[in-house]
């Protein structure tokens, strides 16, 4: 029984420890995905956040602050310029 809870603390331990990288993915793709249009409407840069996402990559603290920013501040805003819904002046 040892060799299964062993299995299973290893597959555990995997799957926590692959949440930064898959974060960081998740946030590197969708802000690739999204339209030069949509990033044009609003004050934020396509090529900056693809770069800060990517070398923050190469550090894991750096990295989940920044991907957790895009995904949450950031995504919206160009989600909703998609949208048609434009951010307000001034």
């Amino acid at each position: 029984m040892g060799g299964l809870g062993n299995l299973f603390v290893t597959i555990a331990s995997t799957a926590f420890l692959c949440i930064p990288i898959g974060l960081s993915l998740w946030a590197l793709l969708d802000c690739a995905k999204r339209p030069r249009w949509a990033w044009a409407l609003t004050p934020r840069s396509q090529q900056v956040w693809m770069f800060a996402i990517l070398c923050g990559m190469l550090l894991v603290p750096v990295g989940l602050g920044i991907s957790a920013y895009y995904l949450t501040r950031i995504r919206p805003e160009i989600a909703s310029a998609e949208n048609g819904e434009l951010p307000p002046l001034g």
